[in-house]
């Protein structure tokens, strides 16, 4: 089969190879074996893999697709038809069900009219958290617990990334990154809120996993009385003095720069990256590159990450002043690099 006349053929397949996957995502090299696969199409067509590339990054830009840094595509939440026909069965057996509601009520009120008005609250009549949806106890979450520590962060992480990460389990809807009160350094730790319990019990069981190559710690923690949680704000941190380092939203942590640093590494690049872009990027502070290094899976695909080195301490010092900038559409997140 050759290559389809436009693009829109290699969408639907990338989308359709999404929906049939654990969690609804997937590696970047394994998607597009799959997808290739799919649409009987030559591997070793050059054609074919800006044909791939071309349809991941539309369904990006279009936010039908994440892809995180380590080469993860998710596909979005979105309405179809399978949550039209769930609502509307639904609807058939809630109306089934009001004739016994009614009935059940009536009985209530009459028990309620045979207690005795004493003015004290009766066990049954207390409403019990436990018995919200969110709280609801689950196989592997006894507790019922959302509230999880999750631990040997790398120091690139970010919301996004530790969002695309647990993407598999649940939906992730606050973070507090643990900071030190003083300097305001990143531990590589924090607490994260899930959505449910039953998402928190798939988050625990992801411990082990890689993020960045990083063996991620993930257990249940519940909070401790007085310490108020979920927190205000969806993304917060320990308090730092100006200019720490931080864990937040927006500027990612950067940890402690080793002496006569003149490496940094590069996360969230963007695919249309290349060496002169970025050395024109960095030549917006003053800082020369004297070299970089984009990072490729074995298949050649690009990972969204590099590293980028420079003359001197000095250059490299001007250039992590750019941590968190808009590059090419998406913030660059850096750090220091041995």
């Amino acid at each position: 089969m050759g290559l389809p006349d436009d693009d829109i053929d290699m969408t639907k397949a990338v989308v359709a190879a999404l929906k049939g996957a654990d969690g609804r995502s997937m590696a970047v090299k394994k998607l597009k074996k799959e997808v290739l696969i799919s649409m009987q199409l030559d591997s070793a067509d050059k054609k074919v893999g800006k044909c791939f590339k071309k349809a991941v990054k539309g369904l990006e830009s279009d936010k039908r697709v994440r892809l995180s840094e380590d080469g993860i595509v998710t596909l979005s939440k979105s309405k179809n038809k399978d949550g039209k026909k769930k609502k509307d069965k639904r609807k058939r057996e809630g109306d089934g069900a009001e004739e016994a509601t009614k009935k059940s009520k009536t009985i209530v009120a009459e028990e309620e009219s045979k207690k005795e008005d004493d003015g004290v609250a009766h066990p049954e009549e207390m409403p019990s958290e436990e018995g919200t949806d969110k709280n609801k106890k689950c196989k592997g979450n006894p507790l019922g617990c959302t509230r999880l520590f999750v631990g040997n962060l790398p120091f690139a992480v970010d919301e996004t990334s530790l969002a695309s990460f647990f993407s598999p389990a649940g939906e992730i809807t606050h973070i507090r990154w643990i900071t030190d009160v003083e300097t305001g350094k990143f531990y590589g730790s924090s607490f994260v809120e899930m959505s449910n319990s039953k998402a928190a019990a798939a988050a625990v069981a992801m411990a082990g996993q890689k993020l960045m190559g990083r063996d991620i710690k993930v257990n249940f923690a519940q909070s401790r009385p007085g310490d108020p949680w979920p927190p205000q704000k969806k993304i917060s941190s320990g308090e730092m003095k100006k200019g720490g380092q931080a864990g937040g939203s927006g500027k990612k942590a950067m940890r402690e720069k080793p002496e006569d640093c003149v490496k940094l590494f590069m996360g969230n690049i963007s695919y249309e990256a290349d060496d002169d872009k970025l050395t024109k990027f960095f030549a917006n502070v003053d800082a020369e590159v004297k070299g970089v290094r984009l990072l490729q899976h074995d298949s050649g695909e690009f990972k969204g990450c590099g590293f980028v080195e420079f003359w001197n301490s000095e250059a490299c010092e001007k250039a992590a002043t750019l941590n968190g900038k808009n590059f090419l559409g998406r913030n660059l997140r850096l750090d220091w690099s041995d």
